[in-house]
């Protein structure tokens, strides 16, 4: 039977597809989720390229028919801009405000309220990303989802980039005399990823173990080439950390995902392996370092002076690692030393687009606050010879339109893993302090 789905207006600015996402089900928009994209198409942000896109899409749509007649999808379904079902006199003792979420509801609600008079009604489905429009539209008996199509996977299924085996000892003796062991000889009934890391454990009870990496071809587990010296003064506190500059200092590995609470040393760790592969090894040209300008909370306004001073706020959290890897002692002391290097460049992702970024150490941190499209736009700029890390808790997301399993970092981690051009390590254990750790866990 066809269902009748009711879009909210950030269905649409969070992915303009999801349009064609519905099978062969009817498709409303209601008019008020028109103006409300609208308003948003001048924005220069994601919002606004997702407003136009939007318009251009149902502009290309209008060609084949009449859209508030409803037109026919490539898919089998039905598009329909709805110009009617617009009376708000059902919803005016319950929400009295005539808000654009309410009028959206009242669109959904009228077309529940028609196809339970038809001898076969149609399921009506109210479909949001805001938990209260959900919530609004259960208390007036609407069915009502959350968009998931876009989600990559769930953020406990996520690819962690190393497993724990317990083995045979026997097996675990044979690699320390061989130095490597063949993916086929674990018997495991699955592929392991190429640079995943692996830990073996005697099944038997015993304290033998050994870490392993797979190699970039995925069919043999070999030793990490690394020794476990410290990186400019940062050593691995734990068996991930060390994963992870394992490939942070490799250089056969262009793309490097680092996950983790906060607190476990994922930009720690990605500043020190840069600083040595710009400033001691002089492997890359240049150390660049940005993120994205996502406020936590309330966004503080314009800030005067030149781009510099606007950046600094947004750019402090990197600023203050800095300042740690340096030992800088007075305030202002860092700004010297990037002046004096300057092979260390720290700027916000706003204009990286039409970028081609050859021979550096990229850094982008926050990757979570990332959308799969600008995730794209990014890595897409890193020319020959860079390397490029993406840094980020899915978990701490201040995105509007994304969460833990639909945002940039995922993305790019569970696409990648099959390819031996990347690495992921995901970190478990907060290194900040001990105060650090428990928040994280408890809050």
């Amino acid at each position: 039977m066809q269902k009748v789905y009711v879009l909210d207006t950030n269905v649409l600015l969070h992915d303009p597809n999801a349009l064609f996402a519905f099978e062969d089900n009817l498709v409303v928009i209601p008019a008020a989720a028109l103006e409300e994209i609208d308003s948003k198409k001048r924005n220069a942000d994601e919002l606004g390229r997702n407003a136009r896109r939007v318009s251009r899409l149902l502009d290309s749509l209008r060609e084949t028919g009449h859209l508030h007649d409803g037109v026919k999808l490539s898919n089998g379904g039905t598009l329909k801009v709805e110009l009617n079902h617009k009376s708000f006199s059902k919803l005016q003792d319950v929400f009295g405000e005539m808000t654009p979420d309410n009028r959206i509801l009242a669109v959904a609600l009228n077309y529940h309220l028609e196809e339970k008079e038809k001898p076969e009604p149609r399921p009506v489905i109210m479909v949001s990303k805001d938990t209260l429009v959900r919530i609004k539209a259960d208390v007036l008996g609407l069915a009502a989802e959350d968009f998931l199509s876009d989600r990559i996977v769930a953020l406990g299924d996520m690819y962690t980039g190393y497993l724990n085996l317990k083995v045979h000892p026997g097996v675990i003796d044979e690699f320390y005399n061989s130095r490597f062991l063949t993916v086929n000889s674990l018997n495991l009934g699955y592929n392991l990823h190429p640079h995943e890391f692996v830990i073996l454990r005697d099944e038997m009870g015993s304290s033998k173990s050994a870490l392993l990496k797979v190699n970039g071809e995925g069919k043999k587990l070999e030793p990490l080439f690394l020794s476990n010296e410290p990186v400019w003064g940062i050593g691995a506190r734990n068996a991930q950390q060390r994963m992870a500059l394992e490939l942070l200092l490799n250089d056969d590995v262009p793309l490097v995902t680092l996950a983790g609470k906060a607190g476990t040393g994922k930009t720690l760790l990605a500043l020190a392996s840069g600083l040595m592969k710009v400033e001691d090894e002089r492997k890359f040209k240049k150390l660049l370092i940005a993120r994205p300008v996502v406020p936590m909370g309330k966004d503080i306004g314009y800030l005067p002076g030149e781009k510099e001073e606007k950046l600094r706020p947004w750019m402090q959290p990197i600023y203050d690692n800095l300042e740690y890897l340096f030992d800088t002692k007075k305030r202002g002391d860092i700004d010297k030393i990037l002046v004096g290097l300057g092979s260390i460049q720290v700027e916000a992702l706003t204009y990286i687009r039409g970028r081609s970024i050859p021979g550096q150490f990229i850094i982008i941190d926050e990757a979570q606050n990332l959308s799969k499209h600008e995730v794209k736009t990014i890595i897409s700029r890193v020319g020959e010879g860079s390397k490029i890390v993406l840094v980020g808790d899915p978990e701490q997301i201040d995105h509007p339109y994304l969460d833990a399993s639909s945002n940039g970092l995922t993305y790019v981690v569970e696409r990648f893993k099959e390819e031996g051009i990347s690495g992921h390590i995901t970190l478990e254990k907060g290194e900040r302090s001990h105060l650090a750790q428990l928040a994280a866990d408890l809050l």
